[in-house]
C-alpha cells in the first residue's frame, strides 16, 4: 500500500467498526459480480460461443469475479478456461447487467474482445460441452436469449438493456 493510500486508511476502533460494517452488509446483502466476454472475429464476423455441459443453449463465455479478482483478470481466467482465447488489446466495457434470474444481487460486466488469440480450438471437457465461432447472421437455433441480446445491443444498435 502507497503512502497516499496508508494516509486514508482507518486504524483502531474507527477502522474495526467499519470492517464490523462490512462484514454485516456482507452477510445481510451479499452480491455476486461476473463477466461474459462477446469475442468478435471481425474478418469473418463471427463470434465466439459456448455450451456447457450443465445448462441449455448457446452463450457467451465468462463466469464469475472470485475474491481478490478484477473483473478483467476473471474475463482473461474464463476465456482462457472456455475457449483458449487470449486477449491481446484492452477489450471494451459494453454494459452492465442486472441478471435477475440468477439471484436478486447478482450483475454481469460485458466485455468487447476484438484483438485476440486463440491457441487451439477448445475441446469438449467436464465443463464445455462444445465452443466455436459462428457467423452474426447464423447463430445456433438454441442460442440463449440474453446471448442474442447482447449481440443485438453490440452489433444492430439496440439499446443496452440493464437486465441480463
Amino acid at each position: 500500500m502507497d503512502n497516499e493510500e496508508t494516509r486514508f486508511r482507518q486504524t483502531g476502533w474507527p477502522g474495526l467498526r467499519a470492517r464490523l460494517f462490512h462484514t454485516f452488509f456482507l452477510l445481510r446483502r451479499p452480491m455476486t459480480l461476473g463477466v461474459r466476454g462477446l469475442v468478435y472475429d471481425r474478418p469473418s464476423g463471427s463470434v465466439f460461443l459456448i455450451r456447457h455441459t450443465y445448462v441449455p443453449g448457446w452463450q457467451l463465455p465468462g463466469g464469475g469475479v472470485e475474491t481478490g479478482e478484477t473483473m478483467l483478470h476473471a474475463l482473461e481466467r474464463e476465456l482462457e478456461e472456455e475457449g483458449n482465447i487470449e486477449i491481446t488489446a484492452p477489450p471494451l466495457l459494453l454494459s452492465l447487467h442486472f441478471n435477475r434470474q440468477a439471484s436478486r444481487r447478482d450483475h454481469v460486466a460485458m466485455y468487447l474482445i476484438e484483438s485476440f488469440r486463440q491457441a487451439a480450438p477448445k475441446l469438449p471437457d467436464r465443463e464445455i460441452a462444445d465452443a466455436g465461432f459462428f457467423s452474426l447472421d447464423a447463430l445456433p437455433a438454441d442460442t440463449t436469449p440474453a446471448t442474442r441480446r447482447r449481440v443485438a445491443e453490440a452489433f444492430h444498435g439496440n439499446s443496452a438493456s440493464p437486465y441480463w
